[in-house]
């Protein structure tokens, strides 16, 4: 089966192209914004150098948030019009699990992974996964959730579990929760579109007539219309 996957959710703007589990094609760039101008320029680079027409797709996967609104509107815009075009069905991911199955079975040692993501304004996104011994099959062991940094200490699994993602260094007291037996990796802070892929393997192939996937996004936006209405969803 033949994906393109992407990410433009957070700090990353994330292209893969894969074959039955390979990676034909990736590219990965830091960015905080700007994901606009670089999205489909990488799309169409990498779809050129595999020889890849949009009609040899089978499917296209994308980050569904949580994450920032504008980049996610770019990531799912894209995946919208590319799936439309070409007559392919789609899937969206979540940014925690695509962070939580990027760690490899041998750090976890059986314990939980908490993926964290900075929601900014004080706030984090996490959610808790058990990974299985096959290291690929994710069980969630809580909803994704945003909470302010001082209070979601409170909601996370006993310890020990394993922290990935950028909203882990925001946490106050990790000195305290080394002590307790939580680790903190030094992984990539952001969604990968290999992972994005991968998940999206794992899942029913959905039919191309079905509707696009929604935006995770588990807080009002900042931005707001005139008379200060949030914008339409």
């Amino acid at each position: 089966m033949k994906i393109l996957a992407m990410d433009t959710a957070l700090n990353a703007c994330s292209v893969a192209l894969t074959e039955d589990g390979d990676v034909q094609a990736h590219l990965n760039e830091k960015r905080a914004r700007g994901h606009a101008e670089t999205l489909l320029p990488m799309i169409n680079s990498l779809m050129m150098s595999v020889k890849w027409r949009f009609s040899d797709l089978d499917l296209i996967a994308v980050t569904v948030g949580p994450g920032t609104f504008t980049g996610l509107r770019i990531g799912l815009a894209a995946a919208r019009g590319i799936a439309l075009a070409a007559e392919k069905p789609i899937i969206g991911v979540t940014t925690l699990e695509a962070l939580a199955v990027s760690v490899p079975i041998e750090l976890t040692n059986s314990r939980p992974i908490i993926a964290t993501a900075d929601a900014r304004r004080g706030e984090i996104y996490f959610q808790a996964f058990l990974k299985s011994n096959n290291a690929e099959i994710l069980a969630a062991l809580s909803p994704p959730k945003a909470a302010p940094v001082a209070e979601c200490q409170t909601q996370f699994p006993e310890a020990p579990a394993v922290f990935i993602g950028s909203g882990a260094e925001l946490l106050p007291d990790k000195d305290q929760l080394r002590a307790d037996g939580y680790t903190f990796l030094d992984h990539d802070p952001d969604p990968d579109a290999v992972m994005v892929a991968k998940l999206a393997a794992l899942r029913e192939l959905p039919d191309r007539k079905n509707p696009p996937p929604d935006p995770l996004y588990l807080r009002a936006p900042d931005a707001k219309l005139p008379g200060g209405k949030p914008p339409p969803p």
